[in-house]
């Protein structure tokens, strides 16, 4: 078990700077659009700090496929959201974001949040599922990806108003957030899949199943859905309303989708579920806007001096 937490925390340092580099690079680029995604690509592949972003994000995948075969989905989630402090030191140092009061205490509800449910975890009773039906994940999958694109198209109307107060972002995050999330249930089933025979058997395995056709269609359309928001938002709100958004998701439905029960103890079950919901209250509570810049200061026109 130990292991997965060194993974999910290599994971965590991975994905924090990958995002913020991303960040870093299309802050050079010219505006790119989800309606012109060869060329965003175009854009983004000449840009090498960009691809080092990439590279780190990928890492980050790796990364967790090692984690969800030692730790139950909920502990692996609850380390992941610990990531967003990481997160957000990089972009005040290396992008220059600040954070408004009300959002750092909301970092800090989602702290306590994931140590609540840090708390509820116990190693002796956890177990970590090596299966799931396809037809529960594709039930669960399916409707949320659809639910993500629909989300990101309404913030994309939205925002297009000419009079309409600069979004910070939440909406983007939680759409990304939403396909992020299938894309985490699909590399637990890859990760069920592995070591199951030879190479050949398991390359088999997991071609027959939906998790590899689950993460293209998520790859792609998050690649570009991702872009577009984080040139758009500041990184230190978006990937946090993402991060949340993700970890929830793939805490809940990963947990029953794939059979890992809920605890017996009352106690901890309590500290589990009041997590789960401080979370999504923070969440809920997170400004939709960002306060409009002040009006420039018009220079007072000097007194005209009348002869005597």
């Amino acid at each position: 078990m130990w292991w997965g937490v060194a993974a999910a925390l290599l994971a965590n340092a991975l994905y924090s700077t990958g995002f913020v580099l991303e960040k870093r690079a299309l802050g050079a680029l010219p505006p790119v659009s989800v309606r012109q995604p060869l060329r965003l690509l175009r854009l983004v592949l000449g840009s090498p700090l960009w691809i080092g972003g990439s590279l780190s994000l990928t890492a980050g995948f790796a990364a967790q496929l090692a984690v969800y075969r030692t730790l139950p989905i909920a502990a692996a989630q609850a380390v992941f959201v610990s990531g967003l402090v990481l997160l957000v030191l990089l972009s005040a140092r290396l992008l220059g974001e600040e954070t408004t009061g009300r959002e750092r205490y909301a970092l800090g509800a989602v702290l306590a949040a994931l140590l609540m449910v840090v708390l509820s975890l116990d190693e002796g009773s956890d177990t970590v599922s090596r299966d799931a039906p396809y037809a529960l994940v594709l039930t669960v999958c399916l409707p949320s990806l659809a639910l993500g694109v629909w989300l990101y198209r309404s913030a994309e109307r939205r925002a297009r108003h000419r009079h309409r107060l600069p979004t910070t972002g939440v909406e983007y995050g939680v759409a990304v957030g939403l396909l992020y999330g299938v894309s985490s249930l699909a590399i637990k089933g890859v990760s069920s899949r592995l070591g199951v025979g030879g190479i050949g058997d398991t390359v088999a395995a997991v071609v027959r199943s939906p998790y590899p056709y689950l993460l293209l269609f998520t790859g792609a359309f998050g690649l570009v859905m991702s872009q577009a928001a984080l040139q758009r938002c500041r990184a230190s709100l978006i990937v946090p309303v993402c991060t949340t958004v993700t970890c929830l998701f793939t805490a809940v439905l990963g947990t029953l989708s794939f059979g890992e029960s809920l605890p017996d103890d009352p106690l901890r079950l309590a500290l589990r579920l009041s997590g789960t919901v401080l979370a999504v209250g923070v969440l809920l509570s997170v400004p939709k806007h960002d306060a409009p810049p002040p009006a420039p200061q018009r220079p007072t026109p000097a007194k005209e001096l009348t002869p005597p």
